[in-house]
């Protein structure tokens, strides 16, 4: 079940009390892993870390030359925590991540650096412009990046899978982890409604 930091439960409570409206919730199933896919492939041009090596391997005709920047740190990173959280759609997730890297590092060559930069950005306004939409309209809440950027940016890509996952396959980390945050989640919105509410009155 993890505790600590790698309390799950409370991560993705946390999470889920920004993310309960199921328009918000989709949008994010949407545009976070784009958002994660744009900002490899402009990593893909920072340079390797410790003067490693890059690697080159050409799978089904496709030449793709992989670089150990901080694009690969940054993928072992968060599939590491993933892994950590949750082993079975921690590896699932972790799988997407190197995917996303291998992937946009054949892109960023076949683009070049010039034409990649105005895609990664065309792709991040348009991403962020979905969720920000998403909590403005409907889910009516700030979003989790005011107040918790390690949940925003780290985690976001693997709540949102987790949410896929519960919502098309019923899975669950352990038997009742659904319940367990739905009653969390619940209890930090009534808490939230609540000191707005006394901001107003005040």
């Amino acid at each position: 079940m993890g505790s600590g930091l790698f309390d799950l439960e409370k991560h993705f409570s946390f999470y889920g009390a920004y993310h309960s409206n199921p328009i918000n919730i989709f949008l994010h199933m949407l545009f976070v892993w784009p958002i994660l896919f744009s900002s490899l492939l402009l990593m893909y041009f920072t340079p390797s870390l410790f003067n490693l090596p890059q690697f080159g391997f050409s799978p089904l005709g496709f030449n793709v030359n992989l670089v150990l920047n901080i694009g690969f740190f940054l993928t072992v990173l968060s599939s590491s925590f993933y892994i950590a959280f949750d082993k079975k759609a921690g590896i699932l997730a972790a799988f997407l991540c190197f995917f996303c890297w291998v992937s946009s590092s054949y892109l960023a060559v076949q683009l070049g650096f010039s034409l990649a930069w105005k895609v990664v950005l065309a792709t991040q306004l348009f991403c962020w412009a979905g969720q920000f939409i998403g909590h403005g309209f409907f889910e009516k809440r700030a979003p989790a990046l005011l107040d918790n950027l390690f949940q925003a940016f780290l985690m976001a890509p693997f709540f949102v899978l987790l949410e896929a996952l519960q919502m098309f396959c019923g899975y669950e980390p352990y038997p009742g982890f659904h319940a367990k945050v739905q009653a969390k989640v619940e209890a930090e919105i009534k808490e939230w409604r609540k000191t707005k509410n006394q901001k107003k009155i005040s």
